[in-house]
């Protein structure tokens, strides 16, 4: 059941904050920054130095909070994944599929969210027990391969990050999308540690999410 309640968190969540920074602290502070601008969903890459740290701290900060899901992005084999896993991730992301990551968050009863680009790894991934496919990079793309791709495996959830942003949130979702990854302009301020401006810029995506799904 923890894997089904982690998958509905990172739904209803929506907006998932892909927080890179050079350090620590600064990964730290950007996604205090993001659920302050009322983020739920935070996926804290792996090219952040001491990346398993920062999780761990972030779950002790926010473990009295059900609707903060804390997962590990840039997760490229299965050994990084358990050490995310062990430091508390709810989900791990993978710019590419790798089978022995699936089996990994498999039996850790973990979400694994693998990139793909086409139908056929697509296949592969659910065969391995994914539950929603990473749409990676979007932008090489647009909405309308959601479609595309939904026609032959109707049943695929997808979740498009790269170039995903305000103006085009809307047209994801409509698409099909069952979540979105955000990182570019939400956390471009982040690189000069201007968080009050990154807790301004997650407001505007969560006002416009809220607007999207009519709440």
């Amino acid at each position: 059941m923890q894997k089904l309640h982690f998958l509905e968190s990172l739904q209803l969540a929506g907006v998932i904050a892909v927080i890179r920074h050079d350090t620590k602290v600064g990964a730290i502070k950007a996604s205090d920054a993001v659920i302050a601008g009322g983020m739920k969903g935070i996926e804290l890459t792996f090219t952040v130095p001491d990346a398993d740290q920062a999780i761990r701290e972030l779950r002790n900060k926010y473990q009295d909070n059900p609707e903060i899901i804390i997962g590990a992005g840039t997760v490229l084999e299965a050994f990084t994944a358990r050490l995310a896993i062990l430091a508390g991730a709810q989900f791990i992301v993978s710019p590419t599929f790798d089978l022995d990551t699936a089996e990994v968050c498999n039996l850790y009863q973990i979400p694994y969210l693998p990139g793909c680009m086409t139908i056929s790894e697509a296949r592969i991934a659910l065969k391995a027990g994914v539950d929603i496919i990473k749409l990676f990079p979007g932008n090489l793309y647009g909405p309308a391969i959601i479609k595309a791709f939904k026609a032959p495996i109707p049943h695929l959830n997808m979740m498009p990050t790269g170039g995903v942003d305000v103006e085009n949130m809307a047209d994801w979702f409509a698409a099909g999308a069952v979540a979105v990854g955000v990182g570019g302009n939400l956390l471009a301020s982040a690189k000069t540690n201007n968080f009050a401006e990154v807790t301004e810029m997650a407001s505007i995506y969560m006002a416009k999410y809220q607007q999207i799904k009519g709440e």
